[in-house]
């Protein structure tokens, strides 16, 4: 598979030593750039050939999430694993819809750093073992989907009733707001669940969550 080049952005400079030291002691890894948040990680990759990105969320300036799609213009084929100290459920959806292969805990990267790169370089997807036991396989399924335009299968209104949905209001009041009959909301509902392959309203709000469509679940 060749030696492969490894970008590192984090605000932290001692979580990027850190972080390197334990990189290279795989002979077939190399760090070749390190940058302090995501503007400058974009204009490393404009002048740096890499194969792997590795990124935080929590970085000034331009935010790890934010700055997967930039990353992917700049480098369509290069891969990105999120190292991040972040649990939250949106977060990690917010991460995969954007673009990301593999979503690594701070707190497991001294025994998982190397296995997720090995597993995002074979073109898996990887998430913290903790971490997979909460989110089922289905649900990055379909946080994937929005990556390089696919999953772009619903309709404006399907989107706008999906929105609504995901902020806890109810089919009637939907209704109401947009001057359809509720019986049309239910059917947009049930639509969009078919499309996306989802079984539960609860399953069809974290999608939501996880397309940017929603802050947060409803009370």
């Amino acid at each position: 598979m060749g030696i492969c080049r490894i970008v590192l952005a984090d605000d932290h400079a001692l979580i990027r030593h850190g972080v390197k030291k334990m990189i290279e002691e795989d002979p077939g890894l190399k760090v070749v750039g390190e940058a302090g948040d995501g503007l400058e990680l974009i204009e490393l990759l404009k002048t740096t050939p890499a194969d792997l990105a590795i990124l935080d969320i929590s970085m000034p300036n331009l935010r790890g999430i934010e700055a997967i799609r930039e990353v992917r213009k700049i480098c369509p084929q290069i891969k990105v694993l999120m190292l991040t100290m972040h649990k939250g459920e949106q977060y990690l959806c917010s991460s995969f819809a954007s673009g990301a292969d593999g979503y690594l805990l701070k707190e497991d990267s001294d025994t998982e750093l190397l296995p997720a790169i090995a597993k995002v370089r074979q073109g898996e997807f990887y998430i913290s073992p903790n971490l997979s036991r909460e989110f089922p396989e289905d649900i990055i399924a379909s946080c994937t989907r929005w990556r390089d335009g696919e999953g772009e299968i619903l309709t404006p209104r399907e989107k706008q009733i999906l929105q609504l949905v995901a902020e806890g209001v109810t089919s009637r009041d939907i209704a109401e707001k947009l001057d359809i009959s509720k019986r049309t909301v239910e059917h947009h509902r049930a639509n969009m669940m078919k499309k996306l392959n989802i079984k539960r309203v609860a399953d069809l709000i974290k999608y939501a969550i996880g397309r940017g469509l929603s802050d947060t679940p409803p009370e």
